[in-house]
């Protein structure tokens, strides 16, 4: 592995000589592999949300945001109209391109073209989206924009005692890199939050790993995938640690 220093021979990091802020993503619709992420818009898409989270009779969707559940649609539509009103975060519908009806919420935030670092957050997947080939697609629009755009890290944050969320990220490729304890006070209780990130130099492999999970050939007749995406991810971050 290469290493710079300087002229006292303390260590320094890769120098970035022709360093450029990217720009801060503009909101717009992303689409592919039966997906749209449509910039949220509270009267197209707040209706289809309210009947998908509905759906989510226990309330588990909002256990560990700091918002819902919500008791009525009045609530609910309060929530995404101050989502909305906010460039960061920056927040989409997830759509089913098939249906044409948002399913659930992901948003960038805490944009820093400054340090080319971009946040994906908010998820909020709805009961019939769940474990599907449209979240997974949602996350990869979400991923392949900000890297195109010259983002150089690629976040995921979540509460330390929400193992599922843990293990999402690690399916989709991003690697673990700690937790900040006691960092926030969630509806009353306190919460430490895991970090994970993926950065520039590994999303070309991943992005092949995507693609290669999202083609149509790798789901038999019952919708069943013939290659995971955690198999596909963990050989291309071994690729590159080669």
């Amino acid at each position: 592995m290469q290493t710079w220093s300087n002229e006292l021979g303390q260590p320094l990091g890769k120098p970035l000589p022709d360093w450029q802020n990217p720009p801060f993503p503009i909101a717009t619709t992303l689409e592919g592999y039966g997906c749209r992420m449509e910039p949220l818009d509270v009267a197209k898409h707040s209706n289809a949300l309210w009947e998908a989270f509905s759906e989510d009779i226990e309330g588990r969707v909002w256990t560990y945001l700091s918002v819902g559940p919500f008791a009525n649609k009045a609530g609910h539509d309060g929530w995404l109209r101050a989502l909305a009103s906010k460039s960061d975060p920056q927040p989409y519908a997830i759509v089913d391109a098939a249906t044409g009806l948002a399913a659930g919420i992901a948003t960038y935030l805490r944009i820093a073209p400054e340090t080319a670092s971009i946040e994906v957050g908010w998820l909020t997947f709805s009961p019939r989206m769940q474990k599907t080939k449209l979240a997974t697609a949602a996350m990869f629009l979400l991923m392949r924009n900000a890297f195109k755009l010259g983002y150089r890290r690629y976040e995921w944050k979540c509460n330390s005692l929400n193992a599922p969320s843990h293990r999402a990220a690690e399916r989709l490729g991003f690697t673990f890199e700690g937790i900040f304890r006691q960092a926030a006070i969630n509806k009353g209780r306190s919460r430490d939050t895991t970090w994970l990130s993926i950065i520039d130099n590994e999303w070309p492999l991943l992005e092949v790993a995507f693609e290669q999970w999202l083609q149509a050939d790798n789901f038999d007749a019952a919708g069943r995938q013939r290659s995971s995406l955690s198999a596909l991810t963990s050989a291309a971050l071994a690729q590159r640690a080669t």
